[in-house]
């Protein structure tokens, strides 16, 4: 059967379709992404909703010429497809495979490696800026941005800034009324009023106010109206916002229907839509661990809160706003807001538990500074995702956090070893703590299945010992410990191998400390974070500042940014697997 995707490989062969068959691409693409992703997984929702738009840009501008920037990239599979990846989009976001997100290093088409929302305003203007300065005043620069991102304070800035600049930017607002979860905020519910006041999107318009040719809003799957109003917007000079509506997921149902599920539904049936169901697991995640959690103790403790920058499912702060929805707070994507509105809750005497990514707090890390530890106000960091996430790649990898959080004063940063230690942690943390603290932890499941386990306080900076040994000292922190146990099991004689589990990062425990480089000649440091500064480095600062002189060897993350594929072969391919571990261990 005759197909038109077949014989698109770049966007010169788009431009040769007649304007007519368009539509029949749009179908053909769709079937494609589902085809693939109902197999390999990835993002699936958002992609769905953007085929006639993807195809309308790549077709109306010169693509990579004028310069297209897509915001966090979920919806950019369509764009990678018609850029030349089309034979290779079967390896998406595997091991050694094309990128989840737009990526520069892959495609020229790439024009700005994304992963994190809200930048692409930003970006596209930069571009357009330097455009100008260079004299290419024909060069387009397009920004495809959602309506979740839009209401990030970053998008924000970028728009004031380009509102009063002569870039020639076109700025389009995909608006599907959700990101991951529905979108919120008085945005959101004046765009929905956009939607069906057409008096209110002509006259009284916020972005008509910011200087920008505003126009729409339009259907973003009719592609008549799509091309004929690009094709006029091509001609406008300075700055342009084209407000379009789309349905996430459009074009399989259960996707339309159960947007949140199917933002990324992993396998199922490319026919039916319905989710292939992976074999229950024995064991919790993590991130249900903390949901769960929290709802037990929220109801003994009025003074808890929960705040998460739009990540009520991936968090699972949603069990706590289905409980308690007056005191849980999605605030959308904007991290900074939701650090310092924590750290002015906790002024007032409540209990703000924090609910974000641990590479998302990298967004708000002023904050944490600024607002939170160096006012001392016993916030509640709760830094999900943390370590090698797997197939999110490069963008969605936790491993900074130790590095960029230790060095704070006043703040405690605290990594569980267990789903038990997880809750206990949390338990310890609303018991008049004076301090702020972090908490990370994986994600993906545990491996204790009967975790609820009545609560026990933990003492604050006090490491422990798992096993015993006058050799070698192994210390780790948080669930990395599995992979060290299971490494010793490896060792032909372990009888002289002790571990660990410091479980502080700051404060250390510097009693426990002192006996380990007393009672052993080599230590090794162990962690799912970078080597750089982070717990082996802290480490190395507690024997130079003693004095010690024995052999310290650190173990973590290299110094370098480490790709996608699932976190086992991740954790091979840079050597924290078991039996590269046994292997280090045994060499001393």
């Amino acid at each position: 059967m005759y197909s038109l995707l077949d014989h698109i490989s770049n966007p010169k062969d788009l431009r040769k379709l007649n304007p007519t068959q368009l539509p029949v691409l749009a179908k053909e693409l769709r079937e494609f992404i589902i085809d693939v992703v109902a197999t390999k997984e990835g993002h699936l929702g958002a992609s769905l909703g953007v085929v006639e738009l993807t195809i309308a840009l790549h077709y109306l501008f010169d693509t990579p010429n004028d310069l297209l920037v897509w915001d966090v990239g979920h919806q950019a599979y369509g764009h990678k497809i018609l850029t030349g990846r089309k034979t290779v989009f079967h390896t998406n976001r595997q091991l050694n495979g094309i990128a989840g997100f737009p990526s520069r290093k892959e495609s020229h088409f790439d024009t700005f490696g994304v992963g994190h929302s809200s930048t692409s305003i930003s970006a596209a203007l930069g571009m357009a800026i330097a455009s100008n300065l260079k004299g290419e005043t024909a060069k387009q620069h397009i920004a495809v941005i959602g309506d979740a991102s839009l209401a990030s304070g970053m998008a924000f800035e970028a728009l004031n800034h380009a509102g009063v600049s002569k870039a020639n930017l076109l700025i389009i607002l995909n608006d599907n009324a959700i990101g991951i979860d529905p979108s919120v905020g008085a945005l959101k519910e004046y765009l929905t009023r956009v939607k069906t006041d057409r008096k209110l999107a002509a006259q009284n318009n916020i972005i008509k106010a910011l200087n920008f040719d505003y126009s729409g809003p339009i259907d973003g799957h009719n592609l008549p109206k799509l091309l004929a109003e690009l094709e006029r917007l091509k001609g406008v000079k300075g700055p342009k916002f084209l407000h379009v509506i789309t349905t996430k997921g459009k074009g399989l149902q259960q996707a339309e229907q159960d947007q949140v599920t199917y933002h990324a539904p992993g396998k199922f049936d490319k026919m039916s839509g319905e989710r292939i169901q992976k074999a229950a697991s024995l064991y919790t995640k993590y991130q249900d661990v903390f949901g769960k959690t929290i709802v037990e103790l929220a109801a003994k403790n009025k003074n808890i809160v929960g705040i998460t920058p739009a990540m009520l499912t991936g968090s699972s702060l949603k069990f706590m706003f289905e409980k308690f929805p007056k005191r849980t707070f999605d605030v959308g994507i904007a991290e900074q807001h939701a650090v310092t509105l924590a750290a002015g809750m906790a002024t007032q005497g409540l209990i703000p538990y924090c609910n974000i990514y641990s590479t998302f707090l990298q967004r708000a890390y002023d904050q944490v500074i600024h607002d939170v530890a160096l006012q001392n106000l016993p916030v509640i960091f709760c830094l999900d995702r943390a370590g090698l996430v797997g197939e999110d790649g490069a963008t969605h990898h936790g491993v900074f956090d130790l590095t960029y959080l230790r060095s704070i004063p006043n703040l405690i940063v605290f990594a569980p070893r267990t789903e038990i230690e997880l809750r206990n942690i949390l338990y310890t943390a609303q018991l008049g703590l004076k301090n702020p603290i972090a908490i990370r932890y994986p994600r993906g499941t545990g491996t204790i299945i009967n975790w609820q386990k009545p609560f026990e306080k933990i003492e604050i900076g006090k490491g422990v010992q798992l096993k015993t040994g006058h050799e070698i000292a192994i210390l780790s922190v948080g669930t990395i410990a599995k992979n060290v146990s299971e490494a010793i099991h490896l060792l032909k004689d372990s009888t002289g191998t002790a571990h660990f589990d410091m479980r502080f990062i700051k404060p250390l425990d510097t009693a426990l400390l002192h006996h380990i480089f007393k009672s052993h000649k080599t230590i090794f440091t162990v962690e799912d974070g970078t080597i750089k500064g982070g717990f082996g480095s802290a480490i190395l600062e507690f024997a130079s500042e003693h004095n010690y002189q024995n052999n310290i060897k650190i173990i973590g993350i290299p110094d370098n940014f480490v790709a996608h594929g699932s976190v086992s072969e991740l954790q091979n391919k840079i050597g924290l697997n078991p039996s590269n571990l046994a292997n280090l261990f045994s060499k001393t």
